[in-house]
């Protein structure tokens, strides 16, 4: 890895953190209250690295082969502590794919709907049957279709709401919150989905109590101020945190 990209990536580090800061303040939010995670789905393990060497430890992988093909080549470097980093899975995750991110992703934030949920759910059931051991919940998000486009997938809003009391059911999937995307291009309309995200989660915790869904996995490279504006406490930015030619 060229020194110089090294370089990039840690000044870079230091204009995000400050912009997340600035949004943070002006949104009355504490400055702890939300974190970055480094979408690493274009890049290598050794950009990978390079982001690790400049602070950042949490990451996110779309597709679960890759997200298992990182991991492997990670525990076998020198260079990298097992305990120094962290992958979740933020793709598109069909069910036969499910087994190859459990027990590699530490937070799935794409479940879209009940059924992918109680697949999920079920599979970490019964591995601990067979394994003889208690059942660990898996961690996951709702993924939420809050603006209605076609091309996205997710949870329609009262699909979730209708849902809630059959997810906090589900003894193999531990709910820690919801996540969106935004239509591109326009501010105020992503301002608007992640409120309408943020409004959701409240209006979930009032409706069923035992989840308390703190998680909000809102922002992109493009919208997260917004977003932050908004409540995330996930922003998933990718092409601002790897690529240099990408301009903050």
């Amino acid at each position: 890895m060229e020194h110089g990209y090294e370089e990039h990536m840690v000044r870079r580090r230091a204009e995000l953190m400050d912009r997340m800061r600035a949004a943070l303040v002006v949104s009355g939010r504490d400055i702890d209250s939300a974190r970055l995670l480094a979408v690493s789905k274009t890049v290598g393990v050794d950009e990978v690295v390079a982001a690790m060497r400049a602070g950042y430890t949490l990451f996110g992988e779309n597709r679960p082969q890759e997200l298992a093909r990182k991991l492997e080549a990670l525990a076998a470097r020198d260079d990298v502590s097992a305990g120094a980093y962290r992958f979740d899975m933020i793709g598109n995750l069909q069910t036969n794919k499910i087994n190859m991110v459990l027990g590699r992703a530490a937070l799935i934030h794409s479940v879209r709907s009940a059924k992918l949920a109680r697949a999920v759910s079920d599979r970490v059931v019964r591995a601990a049957e067979a394994a003889g051991r208690p059942v660990v919940p898996q961690p996951v998000l709702f993924e939420v279709n809050v603006s209605g486009e076609e091309s996205k997938s997710g949870f329609a809003p009262a699909e979730l709401r209708e849902s809630l009391e059959e997810l906090a059911e589900m003894p193999g999937i531990a709910p820690q919150g919801l996540m969106t995307m935004a239509p591109r291009g326009d501010e105020s309309v992503a301002r608007r989905t992640f409120c309408g995200l943020r409004e959701l989660r409240d209006t979930c915790a009032e409706l069923c109590p035992e989840l308390a869904l703190p998680e909000l996995s809102m922002g992109m490279s493009e919208d997260f101020e917004a977003a932050l504006a908004e409540g995330s406490t996930i922003v998933r930015l990718g092409r601002v945190v790897f690529d240099p030619l990408f301009a903050l």
